[in-house]
C-alpha cells in the first residue's frame, strides 16, 4: 500500500508536468499576476473566484493532502473520483490545469461524461481499464485497455468512459486543462434533468416508448 501512494504521487507530479505544454492552449484564461487563491468566503458571482487578499494568502492554500488515500467505491457505480481542482485547493484558482484520483472497484465505473472546460490525461497506476472516447466526427469510438503504466488522453469536451475489466482493484490519477473542468454525466443529464426533460423528447431521441422513458427516469431517482 505504501508502495502505492508513492506511486500516486510521483505520477501525479508526472501527469502535471506533461499538462505544462498544453496551458497555453488550455480553456481558462491566462493569469496576469503570479497567483489568485481562491477565496471561499466572497459572495460574488465572477466568471472563476474571487481573488483572496496576497495579504491573507498561507502556504495551506497551495497545499492538498490525502491523495494517497482511496476513495469508497460502495456506491452503485463502484468508482469514486477524488478531485483536486480550485474548489479543493484554492491555489489552483487561475492557473488552468487540475487533477483527480479515480478508484474501481472490481467491475467499477465511471459513467460516460464530458468535461465542457479541459482535456483530461489519464495515467493507470494499477489493475486493467477498458476506456475510450467517441469523436464528432460519424461518432467514431476511440477505445482500448489500459494497463498500470499506461497513459491516455480524452480531449475537451467529448464523451468518454472508463470501465474496470480487471481481476480486482484499479487506480488511475487524471490531470486536467482546467482548474474547474467541469463534469457532467450523460444519462442523467438527460433523464434525471431538473425539472424533467418532456418524454416525448426522450422518445424519439433514443427510440423509446414513454413506459421505457418512465421506467429509466425512475431508476435514476432510486439511484
Amino acid at each position: 500500500m505504501e508502495t502505492l501512494a508513492k506511486r500516486v504521487v510521483f505520477v501525479a507530479l508526472l501527469v502535471q508536468a506533461a499538462l505544462l505544454p498544453m496551458l497555453s492552449m488550455a480553456a481558462d484564461a491566462d493569469p496576469i499576476q503570479d497567483f489568485c487563491v481562491a477565496d471561499a468566503s466572497s459572495t460574488l458571482t465572477i466568471n472563476g473566484l474571487v481573488c483572496k487578499p496576497a495579504a491573507d494568502v498561507k502556504v495551506n492554500d497551495f497545499l492538498f493532502r490525502g491523495l494517497d488515500k482511496p476513495g469508497n467505491t460502495g456506491g452503485p457505480t463502484a468508482n469514486a473520483v477524488t478531485p483536486v481542482a480550485a474548489a479543493q485547493l484554492p491555489g489552483l484558482n487561475t492557473l488552468g490545469i487540475s487533477l483527480a484520483r479515480l478508484d474501481f472497484a472490481k467491475g467499477g465505473i465511471n459513467v460516460p461524461h464530458i468535461h465542457p472546460r479541459a482535456t483530461e490525461v489519464l495515467a493507470l497506476l494499477q489493475g486493467e481499464l477498458y476506456v475510450g472516447f467517441v469523436s464528432t466526427t460519424n461518432n467514431t469510438l476511440f477505445a482500448t485497455t489500459l494497463y498500470a503504466g499506461d497513459v491516455f488522453v480524452f480531449p475537451r469536451g467529448l464523451v468518454h468512459f472508463q470501465l474496470n475489466v480487471g481481476k480486482g482493484a484499479a487506480v488511475a490519477i487524471a490531470a486536467l486543462s482546467s482548474q474547474n473542468p467541469g463534469v457532467q454525466q450523460v444519462a442523467p443529464a438527460l433523464f434525471a434533468a431538473n425539472p424533467p426533460i418532456n418524454d416525448e423528447v426522450l422518445e424519439k431521441a433514443f427510440h423509446l416508448n414513454q413506459n421505457q422513458v418512465q421506467h429509466i427516469k425512475a431508476s435514476f431517482v432510486k439511484a
